[in-house]
């Protein structure tokens, strides 16, 4: 029986929050904490390392200056978003299991994340959640096995960056959510009110 493979978390904390007009790893959650912070403690329940995904030019978080979680950072030319992220992960480390996970989901909980670890089968490049939305692939937090780079190298050379449609076109096992909204993210300041109700 082949060794289960390490997991590793990868915070999405990147983006550039424009329809937020704000920086949305550091938006305020109820509990107090950061969106970031709440998401790096979130993934640190199951996993055993803990990396953040950055563009190239933006500066290190607070939440991550006390050498606890590592940095991974976007190409500075051609970075594709998420997907630039997952594979700059996969690539680091190929023989790891990685739980890729946005900061912009205020209502992900322990149970969520716990429930999709579990789930993975050793044959699985992928696993996602099903979105209680449109019924497609949850990229965003979901797991991704060494088989995965591959296939998201390929979707790169095809100029579509889009890991949904990777996970669309390679037929992606979906988990049905097992908390309600635990998934519903939060783009706009409209978003972020309405998944605090």
């Amino acid at each position: 029986m082949r060794e289960k493979p390490k997991l590793y978390a990868l915070v999405l904390a990147g983006g550039m929050s424009r329809r937020m007009g704000a920086d949305k790893a550091q938006l305020l959650h109820p509990d107090g904490r950061t969106m970031l912070q709440r998401t790096i403690d979130l993934v640190r329940e199951v996993s055993d390392m803990t990396y953040i995904s950055l563009r190239a030019d933006q500066s290190i978080p607070r939440e991550c200056q006390d050498g606890s979680t590592s940095i991974l950072r976007d190409p500075e030319v051609g970075g594709d978003g998420p997907m630039a992220a997952i594979i700059e992960a996969l690539q680091r480390e190929p023989s790891a299991l990685w739980c890729v996970v946005s900061c912009d989901l205020p209502r992900l909980d322990a149970v969520t994340l716990r429930h999709l670890c579990h789930e993975w089968r050793e044959d699985e490049a992928f696993l996602a959640y099903r979105s209680e939305f449109d019924g497609l692939p949850e990229p965003l937090c979901a797991l991704y096995a060494s088989g995965a780079l591959k296939h998201f190298l390929e979707a790169r050379e095809k100029q579509f960056c889009c890991p949904r449609k990777v996970l669309i076109r390679q037929e992606c096992r979906l988990l049905e959510p097992i908390v309600p909204r635990a998934l519903e993210n939060a783009n706009t300041p409209e978003d972020w009110k309405l998944s605090l109700i």
